[in-house]
């Protein structure tokens, strides 16, 4: 056996990796229910100036990636992304959305969208210090 870092067979790696979560998930009793998501902001022109990007697997959608442009920001773009997910996955059967954001990036972005947080993992650098949130649907 060795073990080597692998970027460029993502397709034969996710097989992998989506057939064994499935195998294991049936084994248990539990439903998978995964799928990835993306979703984009584009301007006029059709230029993506936003996206929010994560998934989905047993009863929970998960918020991966947020990232506005930076001459967009402010505008509620992030927040119409965020709702966006929030009501595509409401009636599918999942119970809640988790997320992490760290300390220089939007606690209280996400607070002011009704998320709890669960807790805060510390780092030397309150900067670096890891926030998890939840939000029942």
């Amino acid at each position: 056996m060795k073990i080597i870092k692998n970027s460029n067979e993502e397709e034969k790696i996710g097989k992998f990796i989506n057939e064994a979560f499935s195998d294991y998930s049936k084994s248990n009793d539990v439903a998978l229910n995964y799928e990835d998501y993306w979703y984009v902001a584009e301007d006029d022109s059709g230029e993506i100036i936003g996206s929010i990007t994560g998934h989905a697997y047993y009863n929970e959608v998960y918020i991966g990636d947020l990232i506005i442009d930076k001459r967009y920001r402010g505008q509620d773009i992030g927040t119409k992304l965020v709702r966006e997910v929030e009501e595509d996955y409401k009636n599918k059967g999942f119970e809640k959305i988790t997320l992490t954001t760290f300390g220089f990036q939007a606690p209280k972005f996400y607070e002011k969208l009704g998320y709890s947080l669960e807790f805060v993992r510390e780092d030397k650098d309150p900067k670096l210090s890891k926030y998890f949130y939840c939000k029942f649907l």
